[in-house]
């Protein structure tokens, strides 16, 4: 089979494009204007992935592009603050999340070819998420069972599929939410299989990790460099909890999606992630640090107590039940074995946090 990958040069697409050119034939494209993007071009190509430059907000880019098989949308703008920070307008961040897809599901109409989306968890909304009563064990948030009724889709195990998706979401959840329907109604519309997988935080070496995406990455970076970092909100002690997974854990349920082509029987939208056994506070993030990196200055500015910022949420924990009964995934990868990898890659690559920019 031959796959089309989105956004190639980023950790995601390279990761994926690594594991799957074992087996298929890969070809991808970047626009390569995130910074330290462009490490990754001479890795891929020597495994004899075909890397092209294009932009999935041209359209003119993308129908140039090679027929294929199949689409995985990895592209997107990843940050929950794009749009709102200063850093991306809001009508960028919508042209590259949503009308890039767009321009991908018209190849895929155009080609016959099959489309896996790599959504987000954050298509949850965002006023039940924060409003989750919550008791602190182990320096680090857990849902307080015991304190009232919750939301539908909420359970020791995590946030399933039920729960809740009205907006507000923020402006980067909504677009990738409105890119999930447009490629459902392309895929019942036009006859093509697609698939969205929605990703809890994915982590691991080489991401291009900061304070607002990777976070996993950019706090073991900072606090190998003695860079300095901070608790924001919710009083200011590291407690609020993420899982992570490793991206190339999304390989075995892809390959099972790929020859599943259209199948009425399976669900086409699952949770993917490390779940509550991949889960950890930034205060044990921080212990885990101390531990194997030793005690160095990012302590000395740990403590901090303003007011969160905008589409922060206390703890969000993805429920992947429905992808284990459904396609009997499983994340493969350890915590410790992502933060370890993290850690050897920090070692290796100390001026990393300067090549990406951050």
């Amino acid at each position: 089979m031959t796959i089309l990958i989105s956004g190639i040069a980023g950790f995601v697409g390279s990761t994926l494009a690594k594991c799957l050119a074992a087996s298929h034939e890969v070809v991808g494209f970047d626009s390569f204007v995130r910074p330290g993007s462009e490490t990754n071009r001479q890795d891929l190509q020597s495994r004899g992935i075909r890397i092209l430059h294009a932009d999935v907000r041209s359209r003119s880019d993308i129908e140039a592009l090679p027929p294929v098989e199949w689409v995985i949308d990895a592209a997107a703008n990843p940050s929950v603050l794009a749009g709102v920070d200063g850093a991306t307008s809001s009508r960028q961040l919508v042209e590259h999340n949503l009308e890039g897809t767009v321009n991908l599901l018209e190849f895929c109409k155009i080609h016959d070819a099959g489309f896996t989306l790599l959504s987000t968890s954050r298509v949850y909304s965002i006023a039940p998420l924060a409003s989750l009563p919550m008791r602190v064990e182990n320096e680090a948030f857990l849902p307080d069972f015991g304190a009232g009724a919750m939301p539908p889709g909420v359970s020791a195990a995590g946030v399933s599929e039920v729960f809740p998706a009205q907006p507000p979401v923020s402006l980067y959840g909504a677009t990738k939410l409105a890119s999930e329907t447009l490629a459902l109604e392309y895929g019942a519309t036009f006859g093509f299989p697609v698939w969205i997988n929605r990703c809890g935080v994915l982590a691991g070496a080489g991401q291009f990790g900061k304070a607002d995406q990777g976070i996993f990455s950019f706090w073991i970076h900072s606090w190998a460099r003695g860079r300095p970092l901070r608790y924001i909100g919710f009083g200011g002690n590291g407690h609020q909890v993420r899982d992570c997974l490793h991206p190339r854990d999304l390989v075995s349920i892809m390959e099972k999606q790929f020859q599943a082509g259209t199948s009425p029987s399976l669900p086409q939208i699952v949770n993917l992630s490390g779940g509550l056994p991949n889960s950890l506070s930034l205060a044990g993030l921080s212990a885990w640090c101390r531990e194997h990196l030793g005690p160095g200055k990012s302590e000395r500015t740990l403590h901090d107590s303003p007011d969160p910022r905008p589409f922060d949420i206390p703890w969000m924990v993805l429920d992947s039940t429905l992808a284990a009964d459904a396609w009997g995934w499983r994340p493969a990868t350890p915590l410790h074995a992502v933060l370890d990898e993290i850690a050897r890659h920090a070692r290796d690559n100390p001026h990393w946090l300067d090549l990406t920019g951050r």
